[in-house]
C-alpha cells in the first residue's frame, strides 16, 4: 500500500551515488571498491514530476531511474548494521543530468545534474513497510521498459551506504539519498514520457520539453565522442584498437626488435625486467588493464567492506583482449593472484597477466591458456604485504609505466609495453626491421660478408626486397 507523505520541502542536502547497481557498473566496465558520491541541490527537487526542459542546443539529457532514501532520525557513525534504521521513507526518483555539461564540471554534477526540477519524486512510502533487499525500480519511455533493477544486486546495499556518509557528515531528517540506477539509463528527446515506478509502491513522471538556449556567459553545452559513447552505453573506446594486421604482426616479431624500434622513438625504458613466463612457447599481445598494489596496512585492510576488494573489482571488469598488469612495487614475499582468478580473466577473454610480484599456484596457473609474467612462485596470500587499492590508472610494474590501454606484448624473453599511440606504426616496422634481419642472417650463413647486408646496402635493397615480397607471399 502506498502511503502518501509530502516531500521536505527542502531537505538540508541531497547525495547521489556514482555506481551501485552491478549491472550498471559491468556496463560501464568498471567495478567500484567503495562508493563515491556527488551531491545536488534541493532547489532540483520536483515533487511528483512534471516537465523537464531540454535546452535548445542540448542534445543529452539522460534518465537515471532510482531508488531514494528518505532520513528519519539523525545520523551520525553509525554502523551498516544500524543504517537502515534511520530510514523513515523511500520513494521513486529519477535523476535527470545533461551530459552536455560533463566538461565543465569537473565530476561535481553541478551543471549537469543540479538544475531545477532535475531530480523528479513520487510518493514517499515507508521503510516499516518495504523489504530493502526485495525492491524494484523500473523506467519506461513511452509506455516501453528500458530500465529495471532489484535491490539484491546493488554493490552497496542501504545501510552501508548511510554509514559511510555518516561518517563525514550528519544526515539530517529529511536529507534523501539516491542509491543508484541501472543499466541502460539513456538520452531522452523532447516529447518523450518517462515514468520511473518503484513497483508497488507508486511512481513519478516526466515529460520531457524543449527550452530556450543557455544564455551565452558562462560554459555552454559541448559533446565530446567519449561522452556521448558514455551516454549512449557504448564502452569507452581504448586509446587505439590496433589493426588486424597489426596484431599479426606483433605476434610475430620478437620483444627485442620492438625495443629497438622504441629506441629509435625516444622511447628507452619498457621492458619489464625480471619477469618470467609462465608459458614461454605463446606470445601475448593485448591491451593494458591495470591494478595497483600498495602495502598492507591493518585498519585499511579491516575498514574495506566492498563486497568485491579491487582486486576482485579489477578482474570482474576484465574485457576482451586486454592484460591484466599489476603493480606490487616488485615486492615478491606474497602472491598478487593465483589460479581461479587467472581462469576467471580467461573466461572473461583476458589474453594475459602481467605482475611485478609473486604468483599462488603457480604450477595451475602455469598449465592455463593464458600467458603470464610474474617475478617467483609464492604461496602466501594477497593479505599478508598487499592491499589492492585501484585499477584503471598509471601504474609502474617492473620499473615501467604502464597507461591503461597501452599495448603489452610478450615473448619467451619477457614482456614489454608499446605506448599505445605509437603501436600500429611500431607493429609495421618492426615486421620490416625482423624481416631485414632474417634475410641478413640467411645471407651470412650463405657465406655473404656483412657489408651491405646488415644493415642492407642500397646496392643489395632491390635483392632483398623481392625475398621479402615472396616471403610474404608465401605465407599468406
Amino acid at each position: 500500500m502506498v502511503v502518501l507523505v509530502p516531500v521536505p520541502p527542502s531537505p538540508s542536502k541531497i547525495l547521489a551515488i556514482h555506481l551501485n547497481f552491478r549491472s550498471r557498473a559491468e556496463e560501464r566496465g568498471r567495478i567500484p571498491a567503495n562508493p563515491s558520491y556527488f551531491l545536488k541541490p534541493p532547489s532540483s527537487l520536483q515533487p511528483g514530476g512534471g516537465k523537464i526542459v531540454r535546452p535548445e542546443g542540448f542534445e543529452l539529457l539522460v534518465y537515471e531511474g532510482e531508488i531514494a532514501l528518505i532520513i528519519g532520525t539523525t545520523a551520525r557513525n553509525v554502523t551498516p548494521e544500524e543504517g537502515w534504521s534511520h530510514v523513515s521513507h523511500v520513494a521513486p526518483v529519477n535523476d535527470w543530468g545533461v551530459y552536455d555539461m560533463r566538461h565543465a564540471d569537473r565530476g561535481s554534477n553541478v551543471m549537469a545534474k543540479g538544475q531545477d526540477g532535475f531530480t523528479p519524486i513520487g510518493d514517499l512510502v515507508a521503510a516499516s513497510e518495504v523489504d530493502p533487499e526485495a525492491l524494484t525500480i523500473r523506467t519506461r519511455v513511452n509506455g516501453e521498459i528500458v530500465q529495471e533493477g532489484t535491490s539484491d544486486t546493488l554493490l552497496f546495499p542501504f545501510g552501508q551506504l548511510i554509514a559511510d556518509i555518516s561518517r563525514f557528515m550528519t544526515l539530517q531528517p529529511g536529507d534523501m539519498i539516491l542509491t543508484g540506477t541501472p543499466a541502460h539509463s539513456r538520452p531522452a528527446e523532447p516529447g518523450d514520457i518517462v515514468e520511473v515506478e518503484l513497483e508497488g509502491h507508486g511512481s513519478v513522471r516526466s515529460e520531457v520539453i524543449s527550452g530556450p538556449p543557455l544564455a551565452s556567459y558562462g560554459a555552454q553545452p559541448k559533446v565530446s565522442p567519449a561522452v556521448r559513447a558514455d551516454a549512449l552505453g557504448i564502452p569507452t573506446p581504448r586509446p587505439v584498437t590496433l589493426s588486424d594486421d597489426a596484431k599479426a604482426a606483433l605476434r610475430t616479431v620478437s620483444t627485442a626488435t620492438i625495443t629497438v624500434q622504441l629506441k629509435k622513438r625516444g622511447i628507452r625504458n619498457t621492458f619489464l625486467a625480471g619477469l618470467k613466463p609462465t608459458r614461454p612457447d605463446e606470445r601475448l599481445l593485448g591491451y593494458a588493464h591495470t591494478l595497483r598494489y600498495v602495502a598492507l596496512r591493518e585498519d585499511i585492510l579491516a575498514a574495506d567492506k566492498a563486497p568485491l576488494n579491487a582486486q576482485k573489482a579489477a578482474i570482474e571488469s576484465l574485457e576482451q583482449d586486454e592484460v591484466l598488469v599489476i603493480e606490487a612495487r616488485g615486492e615478491s614475499g606474497a602472491g598478487t593472484i593465483g589460479d581461479i582468478l587467472a581462469m576467471r580473466a580467461i573466461r572473461l577473454g583476458a589474453t594475459g597477466i602481467v605482475t611485478d610480484g609473486g604468483v599462488r599456484d603457480s604450477q595451475t596457473v602455469a598449465g592455463l591458456e593464458i600467458p603470464t609474467y610474474f617475478q617467483n612462485p609464492h604461496a602466501a596470500t594477497l593479505g599478508l604485504l598487499h592491499f589492492p587499492l585501484e585499477s584503471q590508472v598509471p601504474i609502474t610494474c617492473a620499473g615501467v609505466l604502464v597507461m591503461p590501454g597501452d599495448v603489452m606484448v610478450g615473448d619467451g624473453d619477457g614482456v614489454l609495453v608499446i605506448p599505445a599511440a605509437m603501436a600500429e606504426e611500431i607493429a609495421f616496422e618492426a615486421l620490416e626491421q625482423e624481416e631485414r634481419e632474417i634475410w641478413g642472417f640467411e645471407r651470412v650463413a650463405a657465406g655473404d660478408g656483412v657489408l651491405g647486408v646488415f644493415p642492407i646496402g642500397p646496392e643489395r635493397k632491390a635483392e632483398y626486397e623481392q625475398w621479402r615480397d615472396a616471403r610474404r607471399g608465401k605465407e599468406s
